[in-house]
């Protein structure tokens, strides 16, 4: 497959994905429109992560309240009686922990579905400029199936592989409680399984960014699976892999500019807009006119490759929408 063109450019679809968004939102506007693209942006954004303050009423925050750090002797004799506490109810907190495992299981696959189906529901509506639910539901319907079950495999893939680091985290943290001291040994296994920690969990998160913004878009527009869509993302950046670096790099700088903006508007109305930007879909609906450019903008980043991956190219431009 042919290289990517030389003109490809992150500064380019910023105008138009502004455009887009105001004619999408603003001509005209409605409320009807803005509550039912902002469920479908909803849905498409159920089980991102989010923002999340430090507490300065924690422990780790206060004065005056123990040695810090704990005394080792503290901490092995807390842990054996958890230990002996555990052992002697483990008739029913065995049992009790598995109902949980399993309720939080089937609720993250809920989310990951949901999630899976909302985001061709939003691309539709962003792409052909409608605000639709059960259209989009029902149509995208095997593209998302694909979807969830290739960020199923790539969540299981990450679980094992964390579960396993903080695993061995935890041996060596109570080798070190046991042993009543710091060894060296012990602490290098341990800041290295943290570093990879680290390193995983940015490359599952760069998968998970690139499957959202360019793998669904190919995905709507050819219908094949994910992986058919993540061979043809490959073979489009085939030996201009810095132009994925360059555009990650770059969002990171978008979200600190729209961030900045949102602060601006909290502060502005003295909170009020903060405590209504927390409510679950409320806080959507109210974001729409970012989540819409965020949406439009990969799609026309995406466009620059070629007309075989431009999305608009075929879609209708936004119609009226009904008050």
């Amino acid at each position: 497959m042919a290289s990517p063109p030389a003109q490809v450019s992150i500064i380019a679809p910023i105008q138009p994905a502004i455009e887009h968004a105001r004619r999408l939102l603003f001509q005209p506007f409605a409320l009807g429109t803005w509550f039912t693209i902002g469920f479908c942006a909803w849905l498409a954004g159920l089980g991102q992560a989010q923002f999340t303050w430090m507490n300065p009423r924690a422990p780790l925050f206060r004065g005056g309240q123990g040695p810090w750090p704990p005394s080792w002797q503290g901490a092995s004799e807390s842990w054996e009686r958890v230990r002996d506490e555990v052992v002697r109810n483990l008739y029913w907190v065995l049992p009790l922990a598995a109902g949980l495992a399993c309720l939080i299981a089937v609720f993250c696959l809920l989310v990951v579905w949901l999630n899976s189906r909302g985001d061709f529901m939003f691309l539709h509506c962003v792409a052909l400029g409608r605000a639709e639910v059960a259209v989009p539901w029902r149509q995208h319907a095997r593209k998302a199936r694909s979807l969830f079950l290739f960020r199923l495999a790539l969540g299981l893939i990450a679980a094992v592989l964390m579960l396993l680091l903080l695993a061995t985290i935890v041996v060596f943290v109570v080798q070190i409680v046991r042993q009543g001291a710091t060894l060296l040994a012990s602490l290098l296994p341990i800041l290295a399984a943290g570093l990879a920690l680290v390193v995983i969990g940015i490359g599952f998160g760069v998968v998970a960014k690139l499957t959202r913004d360019f793998v669904v878009p190919i995905m709507f527009l050819r219908g094949g699976t994910c992986r058919e869509a993540w061979s043809e993302l490959l073979g489009l950046f085939a030996g201009s892999f810095h132009l994925l670096i360059i555009y990650l790099l770059f969002q990171i700088v978008l979200a600190l500019a729209i961030g900045m903006i949102v602060l601006v508007a909290v502060i502005a109305s003295c909170c009020i807009a903060g405590c209504l930007l927390v409510l679950p879909y409320l806080g959507t609906v109210l974001l729409l006119p970012v989540l819409v450019f965020q949406r439009a903008y990969s799609v026309y980043y995406l466009a620059q490759l070629g007309p075989q991956v431009d999305l608009f190219r075929t879609a209708a431009p936004p119609p009226a929408s009904p008050a």
